[in-house]
């Protein structure tokens, strides 16, 4: 697969099936790399060794990582890990991993000696159509998910597709609904090929083409606002409930089991004040349900209401959330009666349908 570089981005996005040659040549005309980084995640040993391999790098720094891990103390040992390995200020980190690979690693080498090029190898769903790409970097602090953070875009990804064979179901599933949400925002055949798809087994999916899709709605909007300053906010559909949801639960429910009940929980919230339409709201969950994405949640909603108050997204002490108007047509910056908020934390405990549709 020839390299395909996103213009708008000014970085190249690779998605393909072992890219081994392709990290290869990009490393020879980058210059060689200084440093490896690769999360100890025991399933991705032959990815590591293969990627070791094609980039010619000593022993990788390899970092026990996860949710809970995601935190400035690991940070700080990944910068202390760049330092014993000598990495000087204009040379070449790549790093191996999924999305709390692309969050720490590129944290560290933003903040390392003021920034050092950092390119990921995306070695999960989530990882490849959304976490590293974007240029969000970041950690979570006791107050609340991805406070800590900076906007630093990474001088290449590497979306490997063979790396994604590796991973059993639920891993699949936590990418999928960020892929369910990108298809919500842009609607049209992008939603309804996911329809046509969700029956089938994952090895039947042509997984290529599905991430491209991904991508291209997450690069059209962070080439729109770069900053996150005003529209790339509708790629936080489903994010403000599910940040909220990973923390009440001190991040038991996995990152993507939660934005599939903030999915739930934001076409709700549209539907009870007159943005969304039924019809609609109930196509997104039976899309939901076919890919085995969890819809309810056993929190109290008290602790999930609690835990939105330090949610980055507030504005002069005001919860903002992103809400479906129709599949393909997503806004932002919607203010609502927190009374209507707690009333759908409500519901999510309860399984999804009609009982979803009285007011």
């Amino acid at each position: 697969m020839e390299p395909s570089l996103n213009n708008d981005l000014g970085y190249p996005i690779l998605i393909g099936d072992d890219l081994d040659g392709e990290l290869r040549a990009f490393a020879r005309r980058r210059g060689p790399v200084s440093a490896m980084l690769a999360d100890a995640n025991s399933k991705l040993r032959p990815s590591i060794a293969r990627l070791r391999a094609a980039l010619a790098a000593r022993t990788p720094i390899v970092v026990p990582l996860g949710e809970r891990r995601k935190r400035l103390a690991t940070v700080e040992r990944v910068v202390d890990a760049l330092v014993a390995a000598g990495v000087e200020r204009d040379g070449l980190v790549v790093g191996a991993g999924g999305g709390v690979a692309s969050d720490v690693f590129g944290f560290a080498c933003a903040i390392y000696m003021r920034g050092v090029a950092y390119a990921h190898v995306a070695t999960s769903l989530v990882a490849m159509v959304d976490a590293a790409i974007g240029g969000k970097t970041g950690v979570d602090l006791r107050g609340g998910k991805n406070l800590a953070g900076t906007f630093r875009d990474p001088v290449a990804v590497f979306c490997d597709v063979s790396a994604l064979r590796t991973l059993p179901p639920r891993a699949m599933r936590e990418g999928l609904a960020e892929i369910v949400k990108a298809a919500i925002i842009e609607g049209g055949d992008f939603f309804e090929s996911l329809e046509e798809l969700a029956p089938h087994p994952f090895s039947r999916w042509p997984w290529v083409s599905v991430i491209d899709a991904a991508v291209k709605v997450k690069t059209m909007m962070v080439a729109d606002d770069r900053l996150e300053a005003g529209s790339r906010a509708v790629l936080n559909l489903g994010h403000t409930f599910a940040h909220a949801i990973e923390r009440a639960s001190s991040y038991a429910v996995p990152h993507g089991a939660a934005v599939a009940v903030g999915l739930r929980a934001a076409g709700l919230l549209a539907l009870r004040t007159g943005r969304f339409s039924e019809r609609e709201y109930l196509r997104v969950l039976a899309l939901l349900t076919l890919l085995g994405l969890p819809l309810q949640i056993s929190l109290e909603p008290d602790a999930i209401f609690a835990a939105m108050t330090s949610d980055k997204k507030k504005r002069a002490g005001r919860l903002r959330f992103v809400l479906p108007r129709a599949i393909g047509d997503v806004e932002y910056g919607i203010e609502c009666d927190p009374r209507r908020v707690r009333a759908v934390l409500a519901k999510l405990s309860e399984p999804p349908g009609t009982v979803d549709a009285g007011r």
